[in-house]
């Protein structure tokens, strides 16, 4: 199957030079998110489980827009600007993944977009 850009109804384009959205043999690639929203101007206040749930919702929308849903996810990559954040960031985390959750890694960066505290990767499957 060849690697297909799809639409994304209601989903404003990017401005930066990478895809949203990609599909490759079954496997749906979303770029990392953040936790941010048009209205925000960036991630949202209230600290890293407010960024958490936001990033999981851009998550949720993007999958939507392609007809998958959080069920769909195989793998995330977490990316933390601070270790210190993990417990607070899975305990928002389980609630969108409540059983068998995808496999995952989480790490610890130097800094991220938007001066995010959270960002993920994720790959799901049709």
């Amino acid at each position: 199957m060849p690697r297909t850009v799809p639409p994304l109804p209601g989903e404003p384009p990017s401005t930066l030079p990478f895809s949203k959205v990609i599909e490759a043999n079954g496997f749906v690639f979303l770029a990392g998110q953040v936790g941010d929203t048009p209205e925000s101007h960036g991630v949202v206040a209230g600290g890293i489980e407010a960024e958490t749930q936001a990033m999981l919702d851009n998550v949720g929308r993007l999958l939507a827009a392609v007809g998958l849903g959080y069920g769909d996810v195989v793998k995330c990559t977490v990316y933390l600007a601070d270790i210190e954040d993990f417990a607070a960031m899975n305990a928002v985390y389980r609630q969108y993944f409540p059983t068998d959750p995808p496999v995952r890694a989480t790490v610890q960066v130097v800094a991220l977009a938007l001066e995010a505290r959270v960002e993920i990767e994720v790959m799901a499957a049709r």
